[in-house]
């Protein structure tokens, strides 16, 4: 591949703070993560250490409030650095997104105590998280969930099966949503789990298409005894703190597409400009020009989506709807554009000797997580004609 350099991207940032802390994140992007990034992927590694060193830098907490180990940083400036990060790797950027995912029950809906106890390393102590939902019968339709909490004096046991969880087999704590009620999403309860509690276990991680150095497994859960203490929310509250979370989450998705699409675009360019047939570069046949240029536009346009939406969260506004656009749109982006990325690079880009078939298999996977995109069709319609009549 080219050493041609590729030019940052140009970022509309609030605050000089905010400039220095996305120079410092592609410092670490690019000295510390994308060099290792399809050699420990091929190997289906997990960068523990690259973890570790986000948390030290203060990293994995950056919208969380600074009386815990918290950044105070807008959404605005979250995304872009999960961005940045996924450019360089998508389990690195994916991996902060969950990270902020399984902490944000806590964060938002847990007791000033817990907070105290807990958020600090959990924010910036060199913890990672994992938020457990869904389950092998209950994906889209999490209100089905089955795991079971069940009173037990000053403790709750839990016993079932959650599917699907990043880090699963490696968090030092899951977030779980558990049934401690009736049936449906009012019988749901929030509850954070140690990564170490006696009963907990993790099967063998999936064998997936992509993204092999981020494990995914499901996780056991006999009779995992929980003080109430670590109750986040009240009872039957958690499917509503469930869905907050994921409102935000897939704004992380999004943006973590749109850097694997970034990262797709520049190694087309790349390859455009030094791969030369019938005595010009590619890059001069029009026909590759206008690919090139459709795929920069998209990828323009869900950046400007998704931090359009982060700028209504951050007013404190409502952005579900755009939320699940962005997520939407951004993630069949990182498709498309991926797809494009493989047929530039020709036979080159059917190997693995380049990164665009790893990017373009990453990518069908953020159109899956946190709500598949035609979930994100019915959340958008029904903001605008409302609910479905049954």
């Amino acid at each position: 591949m080219s050493d041609r350099e590729t030019q940052p991207v140009e970022r509309q940032l609030p605050t000089d703070e905010a400039r220095d802390l996305l120079a410092l994140v592609r410092d670490i992007a690019q000295r510390e993560i994308a060099p290792k990034a399809a050699e420990e992927e091929d190997a289906g590694r997990f960068p523990r250490e690259v973890f570790t060193l986000l948390s030290e830098a203060g990293l994995l907490g950056l919208p969380y409030d600074p009386e815990h180990g918290g950044g105070e940083q807008p959404y605005e400036v979250y995304l872009q650095v999960l961005e940045e990060l996924s450019t360089a790797r998508l389990t690195v950027g994916l991996g902060v997104s969950v990270h902020t995912l399984a902490s944000y029950a806590l964060a938002t809906h847990g007791t000033k105590q817990q907070q105290v106890e807990h958020l600090p390393a959990m924010l910036g102590g060199g913890l990672l998280g994992a938020y457990c939902l869904s389950e092998a019968s209950s994906g889209s339709d999490a209100a089905s969930l089955r795991t079971r909490a069940v009173r037990d004096g000053d403790d709750w046991v839990l016993s079932g099966t959650k599917a699907w969880i990043t880090h699963g087999g490696i968090a030092d704590f899951y977030t779980v949503m558990a049934r401690t009620g009736e049936d449906g999403p009012r019988g749901i309860t929030a509850f954070l789990v140690p990564g170490d509690a006696e009963g907990l276990s993790a099967a063998a991680p999936e064998k997936k298409m992509g993204l092999k150095g981020s494990p995914t497994a499901q996780i056991h859960l006999d009779g995992v005894r929980v003080p109430d203490e670590r109750r986040i929310g009240e009872e039957g509250q958690g499917f509503g703190i469930a869905l907050s979370a994921l409102d935000s989450g897939r704004l992380g998705i999004a943006a973590c597409a749109i850097g694997v699409a970034q990262s797709a675009l520049d190694q087309a360019v790349s390859y455009a400009a030094e791969r030369r047939q019938f005595g010009h570069p590619i890059a001069d046949f029009q026909g590759l020009r206008f690919m090139l240029a459709d795929m920069a536009t998209q990828i323009e346009a869900g950046r400007a989506l998704y931090l359009a939406a982060a700028r209504l969260k951050d007013a404190g506004r409502p952005f579900a709807k755009q939320a699940a656009m962005a997520k939407l749109h951004c993630t069949d982006t990182a498709m498309r554009v991926t797809i494009d990325a493989v047929q530039i690079l020709g036979g080159y880009g059917y190997t693995a000797d380049f990164p665009a078939e790893r990017l373009m298999r990453e990518a069908k996977v953020l159109q899956i997580v946190e709500g598949t995109n035609q979930i994100q069709r019915m959340v958008i319609a029904r903001h605008l004609a409302g609910p479905e009549s049954r």
